[in-house]
């Protein structure tokens, strides 16, 4: 209550108020100074309240005392529980943790003023989640309770926190919060094999790397801690075998490293163990990481094809050897118990041209064909085995066969030697060297000797000198030569070999005798020239030069003319009308004439004459006809025409187009159709030529041709 002292309570003083919440919050009685709260304080809200208030004259509105201010406090009760700051807590921990292990810690405000009383003085407890957890009262911090709290067993825990505030005291406001602990993995536990046996079947086919089987050893964990890597770590498939880890399934995968043969052995027994790979060294008390177990593979039989002793053949064979010479033997078994006969046969693929054979009961190689080395040193060819009783079971070796050279080939000049001698030569004088080449081979190296031919020996104007290192010199023998005598020599030379047997040819070095200057330069090797000295003039050979181009000149000239004649139109006037007509009057006799054509020939191709060509147009090239088979006597001719239509349009030696002649010009200025009858649909009689008078004078002729027709059939 408010109260002046200038107040002589006859209603003269007026009292107001402002400030925070005046005349909404606060509101004051102006006749007694009365101030009143109109609706209930909430000190978390607002917890003081500035007042001003002042009484003035009611007559006049002036103040009769200065302005005076006070401060109301709202005083705190106990009306806030404490709030979480999140409604649901998550958190995780290590599986297996020691007791006391932080978990999460968990924190509640209370609104109400913590400086008065206990209201904001907030303790925790947990509610559910014991005997697992535990919380301390005072800074929510959740801890582990229990020993060994196993992931497998459980893995999630819900805990119910409270915190109360009052110092936990009776009459005190609480609030509550979920937390949801999740327990994580840890490598606890070892793998196990869920049989100590595993049995699986292969049969000897199957191919390297081809999975056999898959096992499987259980862990409990997950992640990377039930990572399981498999090995083979005994027994007698050591080697023979394989196993690999599948990452998704975590499943052990054996396949076959090495082939299997169930005649060599049909049962192999392995150790298989499963180990994690990643090992918490802190649980090893709890025992190895590992298992293992036995696995027993049973080899089937399969019917195999036959198996050759070696993986490829290398034979070798002279090129002079005699036809049906062995040369080599391959040998294959079946290897199987049943032990069928083979026999052998020759790829002929590899073979086209059929040079060797082969002997089908013993493999033996023999050659069909003359050899030479010279044309192909190697030979590959592909030997087929396959059993007798199941020829589908057939294997495949290659055989390389090399061709070993013989000296069957004469050596011969390394090119065509053409030189040529001075007249005015001196003797002794060089002038052509010689060299030789030899098709054989030859392991130290060749060596030829070169020698002048019996017949040329001692009568010949020149000698040859061979110098020891597989070339010779031609020389002159005497000095002077005259080209008017001799113009050329032919000196044929003897080049033999040093192999055995020994081969030699005859060549022959072609001389030309000519002119030289004084340098040994040739200046002319025409005999005839120098016979008739006395030429032509130059002025003669002007003359003709130019008779030659004038003649050219006329030859150019008259052709350009007869090329623009020829592209002068046809018709040149209007009054030449022509009608350019091919007659074909050979008609065929119908199905009743069965002399139009041998059907006999129609059937049987090789009674066509080959050499006959097409007659309308020049071929560029001539082909070997080609075969067809002969067509049976009870094909249909439209079945025979189809079949042959079809292998001429696929030969490629078939003549790619028709000839084909059109005749479509009528004249210039015609005012009247075509007159030809090839497309005529009626026949004479049908037609009325009377029209062919009103066309003027130019059809005259036609109207009285026709039209005394018409009147003679009148008649």
């Amino acid at each position: 209550q408010l109260h002046s002292d200038q107040d002589k309570g006859d209603g003269s003083l007026k009292y107001i108020l402002s400030g925070d919440g005046a005349g909404d919050l606060f509101i004051i009685n102006e006749n007694t100074g009365d101030i009143q709260a109109t609706k209930r304080l909430d000190r978390e809200e607002k917890p003081v309240y500035i007042l001003r208030a002042q009484a003035i004259n009611r007559r006049t509105g002036r103040p009769v005392e200065p302005e005076s201010e006070f401060i109301i406090k709202i005083h705190d009760i106990n009306d806030n529980e404490p709030m979480f700051t999140k409604d649901v807590y998550n958190a995780s921990i290590p599986e297996m943790s020691d007791v006391g292990t932080f978990v999460v810690q968990v924190t509640a405000t209370d609104a109400d003023d913590p400086t008065y009383g206990n209201s904001a003085k907030v303790v925790y407890s947990i509610l559910q989640g014991q005997p697992y957890f535990s919380v301390e009262s005072e800074t929510g911090i959740i801890k582990t309770a229990l020993l060994n709290m196993d992931r497998e067993n459980r893995e999630q825990y819900q805990v119910v926190i409270q915190a109360k505030d009052m110092g936990g005291q009776m009459g005190g406001l609480s609030g509550t919060t979920t937390v949801n602990i999740t327990l994580t993995d840890v490598n606890d536990n070892p793998p196990r094999f869920p049989q100590s046996t595993y049995q699986f079947r292969a049969p000897e086919s199957t191919p390297l790397d081809s999975p056999v089987g898959r096992i499987k050893a259980n862990d409990a964990d997950v992640g990377e801690n039930a990572e399981i890597e498999y090995s083979i770590t005994e027994g007698d498939g050591y080697d023979m075998f394989g196993i690999t880890t599948d990452k998704d399934t975590q499943e052990g995968i054996i396949t076959v490293k090495k082939a299997l043969d169930f005649e060599s052995k049909n049962l192999y027994i392995l150790k298989v163990e499963a180990t994690n790979t990643h090992v918490d060294p802190r649980f090893l008390y709890l025992g190895p990481f590992k298992d293992s177990a036995t696995v027993r593979i049973q080899v089937e039989d399969v019917d195999e094809p036959p198996m050759f002793s070696r993986p490829a053949y290398i034979m070798e064979v002279k090129e002079d050897v005699p036809l049906n010479s062995i040369i080599g033997t391959v040998s294959a078994q079946d290897p199987d118990a049943a032990k069928n006969p083979v026999k052998y046969s020759v790829d002929r693929h590899t073979d086209m041209d059929r040079v060797f054979n082969i002997n089908s009961g013993n493999g033996s190689i023999f050659t069909s064909k003359p050899l030479d080395r010279e044309t192909l040193l190697w030979h590959n060819i592909t030997v087929i085995a396959a059993e007798i009783n199941n020829p589908k079971q057939s294997s495949r070796v290659p055989v390389f066969i090399k061709v070993l050279d013989v000296n069957d080939n004469a050596p011969e000049f390394a090119m065509f030697y053409e030189t040529f001698v001075c007249e005015n030569a001196k003797a002794e004088q060089l002038i052509q060297t010689l060299s030789a080449v030899d098709k054989d081979d030859s392991y130290n190296g060749h060596q030829f000797s070169f020698s002048l031919a019996p017949e040329a020996a001692s009568s010949s104007n020149f000698t040859l000198q061979d110098n020891r290192d597989n070339t010779a010199g031609i020389f002159t023998r005497k000095t002077r030569y005259n080209r008017h005598e001799t113009s050329t020599y032919f000196l044929p030379v003897v080049v033999s070999d040093n192999d055995y047997p020994i081969q030699s040819s005859t060549e022959t070095v072609t001389i030309r005798v000519c002119a030289c200057d004084h340098r040994g330069k040739m200046l002319s090797c025409n005999a005839e020239a120098l016979i008739h000295p006395t030429g032509l003039s130059t002025g003669a050979l002007i003359a003709i030069l130019l008779c030659i181009i004038i003649l050219l000149v006329t030859v150019v000239l008259f052709a350009a003319l007869r090329r623009q004649r020829k592209k002068e139109p046809l018709i040149i006037s209007k009054e030449d009308i022509r009608d350019n007509i091919v007659s074909y009057n050979d008609e065929g006799g119908g199905e009743e004439d069965t002399q139009a054509f041998d059907i006999g020939t129609l059937r049987n191709p090789e009674a066509i004459d080959d050499n006959k060509l097409r007659r309308d147009i020049v071929p560029e090239t001539l082909f070997m006809p080609r075969r067809t088979a002969t067509a049976r006597d009870n094909t249909d001719v439209r079945d025979f025409i189809n079949q042959r239509l079809k292998e001429n349009d696929t030969d490629p030696t078939a003549p790619p187009y028709d000839s084909l002649a059109t005749y479509a010009y009528e004249g210039n200025g015609s005012v009247a159709e075509s007159l030809s009858s090839l497309e005529s649909v009626t026949t004479d009689g049908d037609q009325d030529y009377d029209y062919l008078s009103d066309w003027g004078p130019r059809f005259k002729k036609l109207a009285d041709m026709y039209g005394s027709m018409d009147s003679d059939k009148d008649s």
